[in-house]
């Protein structure tokens, strides 16, 4: 799949094992309950795709971008996603759990009912995105950058009161 170009194409239910997606471009396509294993992402974008209830397992990610679709259901747990550029992306109960975002832009984002424990954000670009799932006492947040209102988000699920 190396410097693929694929526009809408639908994959359901496909197993892709050691696969290179090297510098390709996917627009408009489908990836849907697909598993990734050991897959190599680098220069790779997707752009509003669907790719529910897909699995990522041991892939490596560099320059990756994912820009609009749907995402929801996805597993990415512990996942190397260090300096990605995730935008307004759908990511409803997504499985994060344990990611590595430093650095990374996740802007605009709907993490509503995601599960992000232990996942890594620090230094990483959080704000337009829900927050609304993330426990900021088992997540890691270190200067990363948030709006007021994400803000107010994280304080009240720290249990205090805004006034």
């Amino acid at each position: 799949m190396t410097e693929t170009t694929n526009h809408g194409a639908v994959f359901d239910r496909c197993t892709f094992r050691g696969v290179r997606f090297n510098v390709s471009r996917h627009a408009g396509a489908a990836f849907t309950s697909c598993t990734f294993s050991h897959c190599t992402f680098f220069d790779t974008q997707f752009t509003d795709c669907k790719l529910v209830g897909s699995l990522f397992q041991q892939c490596t990610f560099n320059l990756f971008k994912v820009s609009g679709g749907d995402w929801s259901f996805v597993g990415l747990p512990g996942c190397d996603l260090r300096r990605a550029s995730l935008q307004s992306v759908r990511m409803r109960e997504a499985d994060l759990t344990g990611a590595r975002l430093e650095e990374a832009s996740v802007t605009d984002v709907d993490l509503s009912g995601a599960q992000l424990h232990s996942a890594n954000f620090i230094r990483c670009d959080l704000r337009g995105s829900d927050l609304s799932s993330l426990d900021p006492l088992t997540a890691h947040l270190g200067q990363a950058t948030v709006s007021l209102e994400q803000a107010v988000v994280l304080v009240t699920a720290l249990g205090l009161n805004v006034a």
